[in-house]
């Protein structure tokens, strides 16, 4: 999902929670939440014509989370579908933070399950092998704004 032609500040991707995605209680186990964030965030960089992996730039930058949480609402059990709604919600010059809301999408009531939160900085290797904060490549950063519309809790 795009909001205008060139910038996107929203994306959306619907997945299936598949049977090792859960737990012994037969629920989407924690960790996946933050697995189907990724997901959606790759798909997000792959729709504007990149990648996470981004060795097209000069110099090649990384994203490493420096944050990541997640609340949950209600569980996701096997072969239940989940619309994955990725928002910017902020952009610095050199870091992104997404807000995730995943809903239930076989729910007739469209039951909000869990809502998640990342912040990734763009990094690039220094002479000396280390990773270092870097400026948003102007290509990227071009094509992305921060969500202007809030969603209902």
């Amino acid at each position: 999902m795009r909001e205008a032609p060139g910038m996107a500040s929203e994306f959306k991707v619907i997945r299936r929670v598949e049977f090792s995605d859960t737990d012994m209680a037969g629920i989407m186990h924690f960790s996946m939440f933050f697995r189907f964030m990724e997901t959606a965030e790759h798909a997000f960089f792959r729709s504007l014509g990149f990648s996470v992996a981004m060795r097209m730039t000069d110099p090649a930058v990384g994203w490493p989370r420096v944050h990541a949480s997640c609340d949950f609402k209600a569980p996701l059990r096997f072969e239940d579908e989940v619309e994955i709604h990725l928002r910017v919600v902020e952009k610095k010059s050199k870091a992104l933070t997404y807000e995730f809301r995943f809903t239930k999408v076989n729910d007739p009531e469209r039951t909000l399950a869990a809502i998640g939160r990342i912040t990734a900085v763009c990094v690039s290797k220094t002479a000396d092998g280390k990773m270092a904060a870097t400026t948003i490549p102007t290509e990227f950063a071009d094509k992305i704004e921060v969500a202007t519309a809030a969603v209902n809790p």
